[in-house]
């Protein structure tokens, strides 16, 4: 009788297995190692109203399955902690600073919304600030003792509303204008981040952002060679801007680097060279 399976059993193993799936998609576990590796493991928040959370999980799965690395994921911006960053070597964030809790009418805020009907009824659309200051200091401590932060694309808004976030990141966003194509040149390249990696155009949103730090940790500008610019608040801030750096923070590194609001641009190969370069020297296995 020793095949014969109980029906308690069959409740025991379903109930692990609902279990396991629920912190599979809590958590989004993409790469499995045992757990007594010694790779360093990262864990990267991903995700906004503007930014489909799959499509970075598409991209950076690709980036660290070629490393042999392992990642996890977490749409839950709410739970990032110190508890939680301590098991990770790396925190890599593709996010913006914002959350909706009142709503709004659709994901992309585009013309689509415009043809809804009985739209104007809808409540005005109002964003929030997700980060807290414990959660800012969390970070902060993170890099400081040690940690890396690599900070993407349009993390740099999260900067607007924390002030710790924005010492550790290094800087904070500004504006940018709709997709079209811009060069992205490498301006320091004796740094470990690009070595090997040539200039590259790139169709992308070119992100304009203030930095904080020292100029020689710039690694990227970016410039749109149509010598079109963008303009915000009704100042035109011209047609290049500082589009990544890397540098030492406490026992920790930070990189940003402002290219990737989609699939297409991540993957870039200059660029997508270029991640590769940023994960090995913030985890110092380069």
């Amino acid at each position: 009788m020793g095949s014969v399976v109980s029906r308690r059993r069959l409740l025991k193993s379903a109930g692990a297995l609902a279990s396991a799936e629920v912190l599979l998609k809590t958590h989004g576990t993409s790469t499995s190692f045992p757990a007594d590796d010694n790779r360093p493991r990262a864990l990267a928040l991903i995700g906004d109203r503007y930014h489909n959370a799959d499509y970075i999980r598409v991209a950076l799965n690709r980036l660290f399955r070629e490393l042999n690395l392992a990642i996890d994921y977490t749409i839950n911006y709410d739970q990032i902690s110190s508890r939680l960053l301590r098991p990770y070597g790396l925190f890599i964030i593709l996010r913006d600073g914002m959350i909706w809790p009142h709503g709004y009418l659709e994901p992309n805020d585009y013309e689509y919304s415009h043809a809804l009907e009985s739209n104007r009824d809808w409540p005005k659309e109002q964003s929030e600030p997700w980060i807290t200051e414990e959660q800012g200091a969390a970070i902060k401590g993170f890099v400081e003792a040690g940690g890396a932060l690599y900070a993407l694309h349009n993390s740099s808004h999260i900067s607007l509303s924390s002030k710790d976030y924005r010492e550790v990141m290094g800087g904070a966003y500004i504006d940018h204008p709709a997709l079209r194509p811009f060069k992205v040149s490498v301006v320091n390249k004796e740094h470990p981040i690009t070595h090997g990696v040539r200039d590259f155009m790139v169709n992308d949103e070119q992100h304009f952002v203030t930095y904080d730090k020292d100029p020689k940790y710039i690694l990227l500008r970016s410039e749109n060679i149509d010598g079109l610019t963008d303009i915000s608040e009704g100042k035109d801030l011209g047609a290049t801007a500082i589009a990544g750096w890397a540098y030492d923070f406490g026992k920790g590194r930070v990189v940003f680097t402002a290219v990737g609001h989609t699939l297409h641009a991540l993957w870039q190969p200059e660029y997508f060279k270029l991640q590769k370069n940023a994960v090995k020297w913030l985890l110092r296995t380069a």
